[in-house]
């Protein structure tokens, strides 16, 4: 329900913002007394395309913030136990007995602190320390995250958490690839389409490179984590992280790519934000409804020649015998007569007045009164 309702909110409230904004800014910009540009004009059409550009881009760029704020915001086991990607097993048996000094339950002395509090803390403690001192679990947290840990109970190789981890991610690969070409057949990502597979292809190479290989890759060490956590308050991003952030940048690319691509080259001389092919602005519907009739034709015209060629290949053991082939035809006839017409209201409904009215006058007990 909640990805229904975002659906529909993602398919008004940009027109909505739009509208708002553009009446704010004429307020703002437009001196008092002087004509606002009027709706169906070139130069409102022009205005409205890049504030709808405008208030698009800021809505993805947040969403983009808003997972890198659900990453940052949600601890990993390193943090927690505030030791770097790097730590050995030795410096993080260290940290976790100086840690267990000061957060045993037996240990706190603040009584304003609840007991199921201090328990359940001292348990994530303890549960981020056996995780990282143990090889296996700490290659499948790294990859998978905390679920992998909690979650995944029959696995106890790295090549489990791997083969378990793949049977996740091979569904959702697929199943984004079959979104991608309906929608295309239907003409709804017209605009990009290249480029979202080319995504799509680089998104699935990247996560099956980190989650198989035994290091983190290499752009991610070197570049990215390097240059995040030169700023305050900020953890470096362990892998199953950076699939989740990347997955979320894919899918801000491809709503650009909805939204964003076509508007880039829309006409706006006629008054109206008319986009090209694989657009959706309101001058192109007609043009949209012929290509979609175009296709359904053609749909039609190819069940047609299929179910004929299914008909001949039912009929090819009678196809020497001319009475057996008059003989299913002649039933086939009858088949339709009676489950096709006879079946139809409107024919029923005819018929049935065409015999009322042969009845009338009709003595008591002549044939056809009864």
């Amino acid at each position: 329900m909640s990805g229904f309702l975002s659906l529909i909110a993602w398919s008004f409230l940009p027109n909505l913002v739009t509208g708002w904004t553009q009446t704010i800014l004429y307020s703002v910009f437009i001196r008092a007394g002087d004509p606002h540009p009027r709706p169906g004009t070139p130069r409102w059409a022009e205005h409205r395309r890049k504030i709808h550009i405008a208030v698009v881009t800021v809505y993805l760029l947040y969403t983009i913030y808003e997972a890198d704020h659900d990453i940052q915001s949600s601890p990993s086991y390193y943090t927690s136990l505030g030791v770097p990607l790097t730590a050995t097993e030795k410096e993080i048996k260290s940290r976790f007995r100086r840690l267990a000094a000061l957060f045993h339950p037996d240990k706190i002395k603040d009584t304003t602190i609840p007991t199921d509090d201090a328990n359940s803390y001292f348990v994530h403690l303890q549960l981020a320390q056996d995780t990282l001192t143990n090889p296996v679990k700490r290659f499948a947290y790294d990859r998978f995250g905390p679920e992998a840990i909690t979650q995944w109970q029959h696995c106890s190789s790295i090549s489990d958490y791997v083969y378990r981890g793949f049977k996740a991610i091979i569904p959702y690969y697929t199943l984004a690839a079959l979104s991608m070409y309906g929608f295309g057949l239907l003409g709804y990502l017209d605009w990009g389409k290249f480029e979202r597979w080319l995504i799509l292809a680089l998104l699935f190479l990247f996560e099956s490179h980190a989650v198989t290989r035994p290091h983190a890759p290499v752009f991610l060490t070197k570049f990215i984590n390097p240059f995040i956590t030169q700023f305050n308050n900020r953890q470096p991003y362990l892998q199953f992280q950076a699939i989740t952030l990347a997955k979320k940048l894919a899918l801000t690319l491809y709503l650009a790519f909805s939204q964003i691509g076509p508007l880039l080259t829309a006409d706006t001389s006629s008054g109206n934000i008319v986009v090209g092919k694989g657009g959706r602005g309101s001058g192109n519907e007609e043009q949209q409804l012929r290509q979609g009739l175009e296709r359904l034709e053609g749909t039609v015209k190819r069940l047609d020649t299929d179910a004929t060629n299914l008909l001949q290949l039912e009929l090819a053991p009678f196809s020497g015998d001319e009475k057996a082939m008059g003989e299913t035809w002649k039933k086939v006839k009858e088949w339709l007569v009676h489950n096709t017409i006879r079946s139809d209201p409107m024919v029923r409904d005819a018929m049935g007045r065409s015999l009322a009215r042969r009845r009338e006058g009709a003595p008591v007990g002549a044939r056809g009164t009864r």
